[in-house]
């Protein structure tokens, strides 16, 4: 069972953003040792974790076009195998003695667990409000990737100043992939997920949550109304949709998103250049332009 749903995984693909970044992060500040390795596939084990857990939490059935682990085998496999894989991305910290880089893994998986709490308790009483909202996807999508950043600071210069201005880059490039994310709810491409599937789970995202702060008393309390009670009825999560499109949800989501990604690239302007440097402001630029 064990081996069919590892190759199973393994076969689904994914971008592998996440260790991409750690190995580019310790490269660019000059790390030419061999323990990268590890500490990359620790975080693409305790990620494809978080996402077996996620479709679990959510009851769905599709990731990346494939179908999920709890569709496939259920939610008891699912949860368990989510867990095996966690245990095993900090057992590579533990047999290495990394306890430095532990600690930087173990808070992160901390904040994504209080990130999805959160979100769930908003969801229920949909009075999240933007400084919210960014909060949640700080801690449930942005804060790996900074632990990504932080992890391959810290391999080369613990304790630095560069661990905590490359866990903020990370931060940053994290609050930008996941406000992509949001935006993909609203289009038509295909993505590996269904459009208008965050309304129907009645998560709050940026485009929602400024028109609900900007439109009449009467076309809040229909959003309200919408996401609550017709969640499920496709043609209203379309008009849902289409409003938030038209009074200029998107076009807000999408400046706030390369805002980040300015910031972001701000912080290692100042960076000797390298093939690393480059490659990583190349990912920083394809987490805002990707279509997938």
């Amino acid at each position: 069972m064990a081996t069919e749903v590892s190759t199973y995984l393994v076969n689904s693909g994914g971008k592998r953003i996440r260790p991409i970044i750690c190995i580019l992060t310790a490269k660019a500040l000059g790390y030419k040792g061999n323990k990268l390795i590890q500490l990359a596939s620790s975080i693409e084990l305790l990620h494809t974790a978080t996402l077996i857990h996620d479709d679990v939490v959510d009851d769905s059935d599709r990731r990346r076009d494939f179908f999920s682990i709890n569709a496939l085998w259920k939610n008891k496999i699912a949860v368990l195998v989510g867990d095996f894989l966690l245990s095993k991305g900090l057992l590579l910290c533990i047999d290495n003695n990394d306890f430095d880089l532990l600690k930087i893994i173990s808070v992160a998986v901390r904040e994504m667990s209080e990130g999805e709490l959160l979100q769930i308790e908003k969801a229920r009483t949909l009075d999240i409000t933007e400084e919210v909202y960014y909060n949640i996807i700080r801690k449930k999508t942005a804060s790996l990737i900074a632990a990504c950043c932080s992890l391959g600071a810290a391999s080369l210069k613990p304790n630095s100043k560069e661990v905590e201005t490359m866990r903020k880059f990370g931060e940053l490039i994290g609050m930008a992939f996941q406000i992509k994310d949001d935006l993909f709810d609203y289009g038509t491409q295909q993505i590996g997920k269904p459009t208008g599937i965050d309304i129907k789970e009645q998560k709050m995202t940026l485009p929602l949550i400024y028109v609900l702060n900007k439109c009449s008393k009467k076309e809040k309390r229909w959003l309200i109304n919408s996401i609550k009670n017709h969640n499920k009825n496709s043609k209203r999560v379309n008009e849902v949709i289409n409003f938030v499109r038209q009074n200029g949800g998107l076009d807000y989501a999408v400046s706030k998103m390369k805002s980040f990604r300015k910031e972001a690239l701000n912080l290692i302007n100042p960076f000797p250049d390298s093939i690393y440097k480059k490659s990583l402001i190349l990912m920083v630029n394809y987490v805002i332009e990707r279509n997938k």
